[in-house]
Formats: structure tokens, sequence, C-alpha cells
């Protein structure tokens, strides 16, 4: 069977977890193999896998926290407020 990109990505999850049949995972495979997008969502998709397992701790400097919040408060006084929507 051929796959489109949006099947590709409903079988991603499947794929990287080993659990799809072995034809559609053959499918899925061909699809890859000429497809660079989906091919980059697979590599981004493993990679945040490998992200969030990483039990890894990293300490932040001392007052990046009060440096961020402060930052984030001039950037939203130096914004416009929101125009009003239309109906």
């Amino acid at each position: 069977m051929v796959l489109n990109c949006r099947h590709v990505w409903e079988y991603i999850s499947g794929y990287l977890d080993n659990t799809l049949d072995e034809q559609t995972r053959a499918d899925v495979e061909r699809h890859l193999e000429h497809c660079e997008i989906c091919s980059a969502i697979l590599d981004s998709t493993r990679n945040i896998l490998i992200l969030t397992a990483d039990d890894r701790v990293f300490e932040l400097p001392v007052g990046y926290s009060e440096r961020l919040h402060a930052r984030l408060r001039e950037a939203m006084l130096k914004s416009p407020p929101p125009e009003p929507q239309s109906p």
C-alpha cells in the first residue's frame, strides 16, 4: 500500500515503539526513503523521546528565574494590547 504523509504521521509512534505489523512497517519505511519531511518528523519525535527520558537535572544560574520573569514583564508591557475582534 502507498501511504501519504498523514498516514505516516499517524504511524510514527507505533513505528518507534516497534508495534506496527510487518506490512505497515514496510510501507512506512518505503515512504520514509523518499520523504524528507516525514523523515524529519520521525527524527524530531525520536529526539523528543530521548530528551524527555533523560533524568539528568541541570542547575539554573542564580537569579535566572527572576531575570526571566522581569524580561517577560518588560516584553508584555512593550507589546500593544490586542485589538478587539469584530463580530
